[in-house]
């Protein structure tokens, strides 16, 4: 076995300018890294060290003489712009159909059924902000004990209740339950709970949270690396998004800098293989929001750590940086937007001033981490190892 590590950590929704095609997906000139670059609080020296403003496109920032790693940036070659089809994508998979959306919510029969294995009635049933809708209907829920059910552009179907009214374990059953209606032709990516407390006009979401996806539809490099015996670990929502598959361990998180203590405490143990972070705060609190401010806070608080974390590595390990779509807190909307991602790679090993440029799928990040670990490659993506080894 290659006596490696590979730290992949994803800053969910950090885009770095809009895909040759987001004008497909209503989402011409966003750029997420453009956004919060613009922002006073914005200081990332760290990811600038590694090569984040010598990417392609970057000319509205100035990029340093000598970068650190290799760096370049990622098109999304899959239909969709949700944190399952753009994770599925760094793990291999690309996807040629787009997963359902329900801009104008979900059929009846969905709800009939849900319904009736639940025995709770439905409110809501559009697409909404997750802070607003229980603003706008917790006070109902609470009376009625209906469930809040609601989507968003993405492909999720969300259910929201009152610790008083549903306990969180009592919550976590109907989406299972959900998870087990919502297949075939209404095959959402997620069904996710979502617990909140307090009081009518005082609500508030809980770190409770949990995402039930779709099982990955065919081979991803966590399974090519557990099937081969090498460890892998997942941060955040890693083990949510591919179902557990092929995840020999895991751990929550509360926020981004918890997600780095987490990782860095992984980075401690004796193993080789892949740690997959997911960070989503990015997406959740600061992009959906249209924050900029404090998106761009956030990025800077997250440098410091990758900092810390970046002292700490071994001479053998391998970090990569990268996202999983876009959500541009300077654009119209609250939604996701159809972006290209930044990619850094940084190690001893690692060449440096390699310019990958733009590269044709996020998979292969994939094909690469195969090739680290000399296995045969079944996934999707083509490889860039040979080019950024020393």
């Amino acid at each position: 076995m290659v006596d490696r590590r590979v730290f992949l950590i994803v800053l969910d929704s950090y885009g770095c300018g809009n895909a040759p095609d987001a004008a497909d997906f209503g989402d011409e000139g966003s750029n997420t890294l453009k956004s919060i670059y613009s922002s006073e609080y914005y200081d990332t020296p760290h990811m600038n060290s590694i090569g984040l403003f010598n990417i392609d496109g970057a000319t509205y920032a100035e990029s340093v003489e000598h970068p650190l790693g290799a760096y370049g940036r990622l098109i999304e070659s899959s239909k969709g712009k949700d944190t399952t089809i753009g994770h599925w994508e760094i793990a291999g998979i690309i996807s040629k159909k787009p997963l359902p959306t329900y801009p104008n919510g979900f059929p009846q029969e969905v709800l009939d059924e849900f319904s009736k294995r639940t025995g709770r009635g439905v409110l809501c049933n559009k697409p909404y902000s997750g802070t607003k809708v229980i603003e706008d209907y917790g006070k109902e829920h609470l009376e009625t004990g209906a469930l809040i059910v609601y989507t968003s552009a993405d492909s999720v179907f969300q259910i929201a209740a009152h610790e008083d009214t549903t306990s969180v374990e009592q919550l976590y059953e109907y989406c299972e339950i959900a998870r087990q209606i919502l297949v075939g032709d209404h095959g959402v990516g997620r069904v996710i709970a979502r617990p909140f407390v307090g009081e009518p006009g005082h609500f508030v979401r809980t770190p409770k949270r949990h995402d039930y996806s779709l099982v990955p539809p065919s081979v991803t490099v966590l399974d090519v690396l557990k099937e081969a015996g090498y460890e892998t670990y997942g941060v955040g929502k890693i083990f949510d998004i591919f179902a557990g598959k092929s995840i020999n361990h895991t751990v929550r998180i509360e926020d981004n800098v918890d997600g780095m203590i987490k990782t860095m405490n992984f980075a401690k143990e004796d193993f080789k293989g892949l740690c997959f972070v997911n960070l989503v705060d990015f997406d959740m609190i600061y992009g959906h929001r249209r924050d900029i401010k404090a998106y761009a806070g956030a990025a800077s608080v997250f440098d410091v750590t990758l900092g810390s974390f970046m002292k700490r590595m071994k001479d053998t390990d391998i970090l990569m940086i990268t996202a999983d779509h876009g959500c541009d807190p300077g654009y119209s909307g609250t939604d996701h937007t159809r972006e290209m991602v930044p990619l850094l790679v940084y190690g001893k090993d690692i060449k440096a001033d390699v310019n990958l440029g733009t590269r044709a799928s996020y998979a292969d990040i994939a094909a690469t981490i195969q090739d680290i670990f000399e296995l045969e490659q079944k996934t999707e993506g083509t490889s860039f190892w040979d080019e950024i080894r020393r």
